[in-house]
Formats: C-alpha cells, structure tokens, sequence
C-alpha cells in the first residue's frame, strides 16, 4: 500500500455529522476513508466535465461491460470454430479436392460471407432453404 500523506482538514460541525451519518452506507471504515471517496468521487465529477477524459466511476464501468462483451464474443467465435471444423471434417471426408477446386471454393466462400454478413449455416444449406447463396 502507498504511504499517505498527512493534512489537515477543518470541516463545519454539521458537515462532521453528516459525513458521520454516511460512512457505513458508504463501505468506509473511517472518516479518512470517507473523506478520501468524496474527494476522489467530486474530482471524477469535475474530469467529467472535461471532454478528452472520462471519470473513474465511468470508465470502470466500461471496463465490466466491455469485459462482459468481450466473454460472450469468444464464446460465439468459439461456436463458430466448433462449425467450421464440423464442415471441413465433412467435407474431407466424402471428397478428395485439388489445390486449384480449393482455391476456388475459398474466394466463392469469401464471396458469400461477405454477401450475407457471415450469416451461413451448414444445416440451411443441406436444407435447401437459401440455395441462392451458392449458385454460380
């Protein structure tokens, strides 16, 4: 823990019970704590202010949700890798496929990812339900 600095502070009697009256629903086991959230939350509101950084409280915040994006992102690529090995175990086991037929098919597959946002599933298309996708 960094060693703190000493001041000293002189408050109003009434301001002493107030922040008395608010330490414990503040988490705080002192009035030192207290008093150092209050500082540290008014100058977080006073940066807000200022447009080229963001607030503590806002940026930790943004921080878990970025975070929580970030969780659910790699699990959907991970669904996404599960699928694609699906498909090429598949594939390379009903097929014997030359470099220049692989080649093809990858800029065909790039085209329709591209085309349809990424959105082709192997079911739909043994399906028939978007056959549009892979005509030539």
């Amino acid at each position: 823990m960094a060693e703190k600095e000493k001041i000293t502070v002189r408050f109003e009697p009434r301001t002493v019970r107030r922040c008395d009256q608010w330490i414990a629903e503040a988490n705080c086991k002192s009035r030192n704590e207290f008093i150092e959230k209050a500082v540290n939350y008014y100058i977080d509101r006073l940066m807000a202010e200022d447009a080229d950084s963001l607030p503590r409280s806002i940026s930790v915040a943004l921080d878990g949700r970025l975070s929580q994006m970030e969780n659910r992102l790699s699990g959907l690529m991970y669904k996404v890798a599960v699928e694609t090995d699906m498909q090429n175990g598949i594939i390379a086991d009903l097929y014997s496929i030359d470099d220049d037929d692989l080649r093809k098919r990858r800029a065909e597959s790039v085209k329709n990812v591209n085309r349809t946002n990424g959105k082709i599933r192997l079911e739909d298309h043994m399906r028939g339900e978007d056959d549009s996708l892979w005509l030539d």
